[in-house]
């Protein structure tokens, strides 16, 4: 076999000689191109679902000549008999930056940087450079390309890893003639991510704010395309459009950034093909319903190294379960009949591949679809199934010759790329594996070496019982290793050179002393020795294991929506009949059907005996900031009226269960105070397990986060931050007039336009479309509503002077704890008050709040609510409503509304929920006690009549959830103590967000 692949690279070398066309030549020329080679007797996969069996594979000039049983070899042909070999087409990558420049972010500036320092008609932001041309940058890199051809790739999809539009990919070989002769297509696609890169520009700073930018880029090049007249030239904008026709790969860090990416790309019409992370099967079918094709890694992590129970308690159940199903997930892509390619990314060598291939093959993925994966798959999402992919008459000769079959026991013997013969660094280093006799000087061992995917590595046999590990090195034909004897504290030295069976050199042991060492192998390993892997599979129904969200915590199935009536119970209407007792509540459909004295219900109706418990409607947090992703504030601007807190809503977020216990069903996402305008906010009930999409209430007003004080003039950012206006109180209300007046010439350059004839508009720029624009008229129109944080008296005078001034209304001060000094020009304005019980004292413009506030808006006659801005105290707003009955003596029922129908009508959804009122959503909570008392607990929480907490199954899940993680602690220790590498356990850490967080945070 040897001398087969030493000519098999003797001819490689010449046939590739044809790449080299066209460049002169320093002395004679030679000219093969007109050899054929015939690879005979071989089992061929042609593409993924063709195999033929005693095959000839012919190949000349670089590409493939034809195939077949009896195909016709012509004369003069080199033939290679093949028998026991198998031949696949190579693999191809699509997710590299092969070639590409090492990208070094600049150097911060001593001040944060405001705008683009980028030279050139380019755009605005650092962060958006679809200008970018890979083919421009490509340099090949024999090394990394060797590491390539060892995992089995013959092509590779590279691009510039940097940004959030990051320009084209360009199509490569893994060869090693020039870079002209293996770059098989310069621009093959266009690449897109929410991750900023190496741009220092303040904008953006979150997620949100990537989302919009990109957003914004989108509307630009369609306006800049648009324009009939140009006046301006812009390069960035040039390249978007002159992309359009290629296919466009989306960069994501996790399964809710590829749901969040395809929503973009259906709003701008961009399909995109989502680079993915290995958690797909979290959530399977909200990923089937995009219809996006994904490339998928295969890191499957390593088991968590958990022996010491402090060491486990690091690793989160979702951790330990991901280690356990994440081999599945290609059979879960498999299974629903999404189309997916693989990638090596996250993996740390790319030759570890085909082992882990194997792996998800021993799990349900069949070979089949697992070379579809590797070969026609990525061919057919670049457009270029033409030429790569297969092994067809006309294609490009990229192929692996295998010894067997390549998902058993085959070994990978050689790449051929574009024609070329490449002999396979891994495949020589696993043929050391065996056991070898050991001689230094005068003493002898026993040695066995191991070898895997490249990985080599040896143990010294001193006993039975005892053996030493060597530390190994292999360069070949040179070997060197170290070890220290039993009971020695000095390592031995050794080195030399490795010839077939034979290996010998020089070293030193512990005393310095120089001595001649050799080792010849004696046999090969055992069966369980050489292959660890061979150990029975435990393979688990994945679908079954799965719960919604992957969380502690998280549903095995979604909770029905139930047809009950409670009966007997004290009940709190929220509305004329106030609080009633001994009476009924009966929910069907989602919705509260009656509500009264034994009621008359249908015969399918579930009793639930609440005699001795309080039934209210569920509690409404109006200013929440959970369930949120990489960022509460855009804060790069002071006007960042673009973003969305509903494009980064956070379904996995464990808060939402938490605050189901504490009977809260429905929640106001707010933006943070970062800036005088912020961005949109989200509003969502708390359906624990649904996806982020289903979590968001339908058809609702819009609304924005406005902010005053010391958060937005930057008084705590530091001295060498707060560069960006404004920096005082007055610079504050400028922003705010400067916005809406920008914003009432936006809307009119828009009406002048839209009255233009269409021979007018033929020859007229449209204004640009300003997301940021767009949003300042919705307020205008009073199609979006304004919640401002706000603390101090005059700041709030000012702002509603600006509102009256552009006519229109503020809907509410959030915080105002200074809104008993002016609760009377609130309540003329028609604003409302979200505040907080008794927060005071906690920074300087806070000084003058009372704990009577509440009470006091609440008697002017100010739609007053009590809200959390705290993941923690959500849980018990029932508690912080309970403090107005004792500062300023409210009532029972009007301190409840502060926290269910007063946040309903601030939100403008109280004709849907906040009182139990036929016809309103089932949104309930049944409590143990008076819900304002301190023992009170939420015995059950519904959303839409939906039980989504139940206290007493609680209970028993906790209970589940430890013996879980006890089985799966178990299975870890035995596949450590099976050999299996391990990883020690690092604790995520939840960020909770609060107004004045800044930047990207993220769950670790």
């Amino acid at each position: 076999m040897n001398k087969i692949i030493a000519l098999l690279l003797v001819f490689g070398l010449i046939s590739s000689s044809y790449a080299q066309e066209g460049f002169p030549v320093n002395g004679p020329k030679q000219n093969e191109t007109d050899i054929t080679y015939a690879f005979t007797g071989v089992t061929l996969w042609v593409d993924y679902q063709t195999k033929v069996e005693q095959a000839t594979l012919l190949v000349r000039n670089g590409r493939v000549l034809g195939y077949g049983v009896k195909i016709h070899i012509p004369a003069g042909s080199v033939v290679y008999p093949m028998a026991g070999k198998t031949i696949y087409p190579s693999f191809i990558e699509l997710n590299s930056d092969y070639g590409m420049p090492e990208e070094k972010k600049a150097e911060r500036d001593f001040f944060p940087q405001l705008e683009s320092k980028k030279e050139g008609a380019y755009y605005w932001n650092e962060s958006i450079q679809p200008e970018r041309n890979a083919s421009y940058y490509f340099k090949a890199d024999e090394k990394k390309a060797g590491q390539y051809r060892s995992a089995g790739f013959g092509a590779v999809v590279s691009h510039v890893n940097d940004g959030i539009a990051r320009g084209t990919g360009t199509l490569v070989s893994t060869g090693t003639d020039r870079n002209q002769a293996v770059m098989i297509a310069s621009t093959v696609s266009s690449h897109f991510s929410f991750q900023k890169g190496s741009s220092n520009q303040t904008y953006p700073s979150s997620l949100m704010g990537s989302i919009a930018l990109l957003k914004q880029s989108f509307l630009d090049a369609a306006w800049y395309k648009s324009a009939p007249v140009k006046d301006q030239v812009n390069l960035s904008l040039e390249a978007y459009n002159a992309q359009q026709e290629l296919p466009h790969f989306f960069h994501t860090r996790d399964l809710l950034e590829i749901l969040r990416a395809d929503l973009v790309g259906d709003e701008y019409d961009y399909p995109f093909i989502m680079i993915g992370n290995g958690d797909e099967y979290q959530r399977i079918d909200a990923l089937k319903a995009t219809k996006a094709p994904v490339v998928v890694p295969v890191n499957f992590p390593k088991a968590y190294d958990v022996e010491d129970p402090y060491d486990a308690f690091n690793v989160s159940l979702k951790d330990m379960k991901h280690w356990e199903l994440a081999p599945y997930n290609l059979k879960a892509l498999q299974d629903h009949q999404i189309p997916f390619a693989v990638t090596t990314k996250g993996l740390e060598e790319p030759t570890s591949l085909i082992g882990n291939l194997k792996t998800a093959v021993k799990k349900g993925l069949t070979p089949e679809n697992a070379i579809k994966a590797l070969t026609y798959t990525p061919a057919q999402l670049i457009g270029q199934d033409h030429q790569i992919g297969a092994l067809k008459s006309g294609y490009i000769a990229n192929f692996i010759i295998v010894d067997g079959d390549l998902f058993g026991d085959g070994k990978l013997l050689q790449n051929w790329v574009q024609g070329k013969g490449y002999e396979l660094a891994n495949n020589t280093l696993d043929a050391l594996a065996g056991k070898y006799e050991l001689k230094i000087g005068r003493e002898t061992h026993q040695l066995k070496i191991t070898s895997e995917g490249g990985k080599v590595s040896g143990k010294i046999a001193v006993n039975d019982s005892v053996n030493i590990d060597l530390s190994l090195s292999v360069d070949l034909p040179l070997i060197s290793f170290n070890f220290k004897a039993e009971g020695s504290e000095e390592a031995q030295r050794f080195s030399g050179h490795i010839d077939g069976d034979s290996w010998s050199g020089k070293g030193q042991k512990e005393d310095g002393v120089w001595i001649k060492w050799s080792a010849t192998k004696t046999g090969d390993l055992d069966a369980k020795e050489k292959d660890k892997e061979e150990r029975k599979e435990t393979v688990l129904d994945w679908k079954a294991s799965m719960f919604y969200p992957f969380e502690a915590y998280g549903w095995k199935e979604k909770p029905q929506q139930e047809n009950t009536v409670f009966r007997n119970a004290t009940v709190w209407t929220n509305e004329a009949e106030g609080v009633l007792t001994e009476a009924d509540v009966w929910i069907k459909d989602g919705k509260i059907k009656a509500v009264g004295v034994d009621l008359k219900v249908d015969g399918d109706a579930k009793e639930f005996d609440a005699k001795g418990l309080h039934i209210t409607s569920g509690i409404i947090d109006e200013h929440s900031h959970i369930a949120i992703s990489r960022g509460v504030n855009e804060g790069g601007q002071n006007n960042s009226a673009e973003v969305s807190i509903s494009d980064v809503v956070n379904s996995e977020d464990v808060n939402i269960y938490r605050q189901l216990s504490g009977g809260v069903t429905a929640a106001h996402l707010l933006h943070g105070s970062a800036n005088p305008i912020g961005g949109h906010s989200a509003l969502i009930k708390l359906r624990w397990g649904g996806t982020p999409e289903e979590m968001k209430i339908k058809n609702t007003p819009g609304f924005i986060k406005f902010a005053l004080g010391e958060n937005v003039k930057q008084s705590n950012w530091g001295q060498f931050n707060t560069v960006r206006y404004p920096q005082t109180r007055m610079g504050v209300e400028q922003v705010y007039y400067d916005a809406f007046m920008n914003a009432k010439k936006y809307e009119q350059a828009w009406k002048d336009y839209n009255a233009l004839s269409k021979k007018e508009k033929a020859t007229t720029n449209p204004p640009r479309k300003d997301l940021e624009m767009e949003t300042m008229v919705q307020i205008l129109n009073s199609q979006r509503f304004v919640s401002c944080h706000s603390y101090v008296q005059s700041e709030i005078n000012m702002l509603m002077n600006v509102a009256d001034s552009m006519g229109f209304t503020l809907n509410t001060f959030t915080h105002i704890l200074e809104g008993y000094k002016l609760a009377d020009k609130m309540k003329a304005h028609g604003a409302g008050g979200s505040t907080f019980s008794d927060w005071w004292a906690y920074k300087f413009e806070v000084n003058d709040a009372i704990p009577y506030n509440a009470a006091i808006m609440h008697r002017m006659g100010v739609v007053t609510a009590i809200n959390s801005d705290d993941a923690e105290m959500a849980r018990r707003l029932n508690q912080e409503a309970a403090k107005i009955v004792k500062y300023g003596g409210v009532s029972e029922e009007e301190a409840w509304k502060m926290v269910t129908l007063n946040p309903a009508k601030l939100l403008h959804l109280d004709n849907r929920m906040g009182s139990l009122k036929p016809g309103k959503d089932a949104d309930i909570v049944v409590w143990t006690n008076n819900p304002l008392s301190i023992y009170a607990k939420a015995q059950k929480t519904y959303v839409d009549g939906r039980c989504y907490f139940d206290l007493s199954q609680d209970i028993l899940t906790r209970n589940e959830l430890a013996k879980e993680r006890n089985r799966l602690i178990q299975a870890m220790i035995a596949a450590k103590n099976g050999g299996a590498p391990t990883q020690k356990g690092r604790r995520r850490r939840h960020h909770l967000y609060h107004c004045d967080d800044l930047g990207e945070e993220h769950n670790h």
